[in-house]
This record gives C-alpha cells, structure tokens and sequence, in this order.
C-alpha cells in the first residue's frame, strides 16, 4: 500500500460519518437550504473530521504495542509498522492545523466544544477508558459535543429532546461496542483486551442496550411532539418518522447478535443496506416534512 492510502488509512475516514451528527441543527433549524448557514455546518464538519483524526493518530501512537495483539487493529499502520511515528506525528500536526485554519472564524463557543470534545478524547485514551460506565459515557458525551458544536456553529438552538436523544443513541452505540469487544476476546486466544472489558458481562450489556435503546426510541417520539418542535415546523408530521428510528433499533440490535465479533459499529452501519435505506429514507421524511409546506397540508 502506498504512503498516502496508508495516511489516510490512519486517519480512519470511514469514522468520519459519526460526525455527521453536527448537522442535525442545521436540518432541523431549518436553515438547511440556506447557503450561508450550509457552508458553516460544513466548515464545522470539515473541522472535526480533522480534530477527531488527530484523536486516532494519537491513540494508534499510544496503543500501537496492545494493537499488535489485537486481530483487526494489527492491521492498522502503527500496529503492522507500514507506517513511522515520525510520520504519525507529522500528520497529526498537519490535521490540526488544517482543522484550526479552516474553523478560524467560527464562534467561541464552537471552539469550547471542539476543545472539549479533543481534550475529553486524549483523556478517554489515557486513562478514562479503562473506568466501568465511564468509558461509555465519555463517548456519549462526545456525540452530544458534535450536536452542541453544529449548533453553536450557525448560532441556533438545540432542542433538549434533540440532545437528550443523541445520549441515548450514542450510549447504545457504545454499548454495543463493548459487547462485540467482550465476545471478540473469547473467540481470539491470543487477544487480551483492555482490563475494563472484564467488569462487563454479556447479560449487563444486554440489559443497557435495552434502556439506551428504549430511551432512544421515546425521547426521540416526544421530541417530535413537543409544543416547542410543533410550533417551529408548523405541523406534527414528523411523529411519523419514529417508525424508522423504531426499524433502526430493530436492525441494530439483529446486526449486533448476527455478527458477534465485529466490534466497529459505524462498519455495520454502513455495509448493511437495509440500515443505509432506512437512514436515508428517514433523513427524507424529516427534510420533506420539515421544509416543504405542500406536504405538510397534504397530510393534515
């Protein structure tokens, strides 16, 4: 593999699409079709794509000699030593400043949340990872920085019911995560993974994707009925949309014990197709109801 593949190999693009929660103020703002509010979301996107590979890079440094043991991330270029940490650090140094350049004008209050959202992670991968329950909530915590940052980005207001749901979401995700890691370690005899691991047990980890993934499901229900949502959109449509958020569970939660040893959660989200045309058609229902009037009497 060439060099450049295996930077951006580092920089592990495909995570990328977690990011993607920065743009859920600006579809439900509605300031989607509006080219200046667009072009900030995406500046805020572009920006921490890059903050949150410089994340990795700093992870593969430190986990670089555990990775070796690992089955999947030996393949990973520190790990396999396809790539130097001289390099390694050089690209980190280079995201950095490409993330700081292009977000130079964007509002303090996004930088806060940038600079939480990096400060919280380099802890997360020096020490907070190895806490019980806390090693889930940190990555909780990093999705709703993602929400609050998109939306100090335009200088918009995010619905609690809005935040309240991206914690549930991200805790499921977490979780789900966890337990792929646990049963990866009993089907790999020379993998040991990080000690937290063993706090956990299947049945425990079940029983949080139960209530992250009831909790999901219902504060995203009663964001769509909220006097607040009501008002802003001008219709109650968009109940009708939680039938696809309820499907994404469901799939979810059969890819999860379907594929027991994958423990990369955004891999199954997007090899799955039935899980990318659920997505896609809920992003539709939301964007149509949301923005066109038309539909909205039509369906009253």
């Amino acid at each position: 593999m060439s060099r450049p593949l295996l930077i951006l190999k580092l920089m592990r693009p495909s995570q990328w699409t977690k990011n993607a929660f920065l743009l859920a103020p600006l579809i439900f703002s509605m300031h989607l079709f509006e080219l200046p509010y667009l072009v900030t979301a995406l500046r805020a996107l572009a920006v921490f794509c890059l903050f949150s590979s410089v994340v990795y890079v700093v992870n593969d440094i430190a986990d670089r000699e555990a990775d070796r043991l690992h089955p999947i991330k030996r393949m990973r270029p520190l790990a396999a030593s396809t790539l130097s940490v001289a390099m390694a650090l050089f690209v980190l140094c280079v995201a950095a400043a490409a993330g700081i350049a292009i977000g130079m004008s964007l509002s303090w209050k996004f930088w806060f949340a940038a600079g939480s959202y990096v400060a919280l992670n380099l802890a997360y991968s020096f020490g907070l990872k190895q806490l019980i329950l806390v090693d889930v909530f940190v990555i909780a915590t990093g999705f709703m920085l993602r929400v609050l940052a998109g939306a100090f980005a335009i200088a918009v207001v995010v619905s609690p019911w809005l935040i309240l749901c991206t914690l549930f979401v991200s805790v499921f995700l977490a979780v789900s995560k966890r337990r792929a890691e646990i049963l990866l370690q009993s089907v790999s005899a020379d993998f040991s993974a990080r000690p937290v691991l063993r706090e956990y047990d299947i049945s425990l980890i079940d029983q949080m994707m139960t209530i992250a993934s009831s909790g999901m499901a219902i504060s995203y229900a009663l964001y769509t009925v909220a006097e607040r949502t009501v008002n802003i959109f001008g219709t109650e449509n968009l109940i009708f949309t939680t039938v696809f958020v309820i499907f994404g569970i469901f799939r979810y939660l059969y890819l999860v014990k379907r594929h027991n040893t994958d423990d990369n959660p955004t891999h199954l989200l997007l090899t799955d197709m039935p899980m990318l045309i659920n997505v896609m058609a809920w992003l539709v229902s939301c964007v149509l109801i949301i923005y066109f009037n038309d539909l909205k009497s039509w369906m009253l």
